[in-house]
């Protein structure tokens, strides 16, 4: 089952501070409810894990996060990400985020994401799964918004450039593939706290907005 979405989040802090955490990839795993890197394995690659719990069970994804590029002079982010559970289960997201400056103090995180799930998960149905897909991701961006205002000012005008260890391209049509870092250094960054995805928590979301539905089309027949 494939999900895509693409969305936009205002963060409240500027540019230069967003990129700062968005450039460094185990601080953005740790925005990701219930991710974990575990160890670097590559310049360009980790391994990692995500807990999920629903009630008293607690299911654990072990992955990789691959690099596909980051691009300082764009403030772009490429990442994939891929998993699978001891049931059978797996997931894969490939993420395209991008800081956009909003004036000098502000900016937004805007982001496209392409979500393949199979096993017990595909059986939801693609419609509830691009409603968990999008409470994940609002999760994702409320941690990363916090994580992001208190990242210390930078005082920089522009996005830092960082020595270029390899080039990949861009996916724009036309153009040239912008010179990129097969890998941020990571960096010591504020991190929300590890906890794991509450699926009871989502679920209950899920049926009260079905719920909520309901009704609002009873009244108005």
């Amino acid at each position: 089952m494939d999900v895509k979405l693409e969305r936009r989040y205002p963060l409240g802090v500027d540019a230069q501070r967003a990129w700062a955490l968005l450039s460094d990839v185990p601080a953005v795993a740790a925005c990701v409810p219930g991710a974990q890197i575990i160890e670097q394995t590559a310049p360009d690659a980790y391994k990692g894990s995500v807990k999920v719990k629903v009630g008293p069970a607690l299911a654990l994804f072990n992955g990789q996060i691959d690099v596909l590029a980051i691009d300082p002079a764009q403030r772009r982010l490429v990442l994939r990400g891929k998993g699978a559970d001891k049931g059978g289960s797996s997931a894969s997201m490939e993420l395209d985020a991008v800081i956009e400056a909003d004036g000098e103090a502000d900016s937004a995180l805007r982001g496209q994401a392409q979500i393949v799930v199979s096993g017990k998960f595909a059986q939801f149905g693609a419609r509830m799964m691009s409603q968990v897909s999008d409470m994940l991701l609002e999760q994702f961006a409320e941690h990363f918004r916090a994580a992001a205002q208190a990242m210390p000012e930078t005082g920089a005008a522009d996005p830092p450039a960082g020595p270029a260890a390899s080039a990949a391209t861009a996916g724009s049509a036309g153009g040239a593939a912008p010179q990129v870092r097969a890998s941020p250094v990571p960096r010591q960054s504020a991190r929300p706290p590890a906890g794991e995805i509450n699926g009871l928590a989502i679920l209950w979301r899920l049926l009260r907005n079905w719920l909520a539905g309901l009704f609002g089309r009873r009244g108005d027949s």
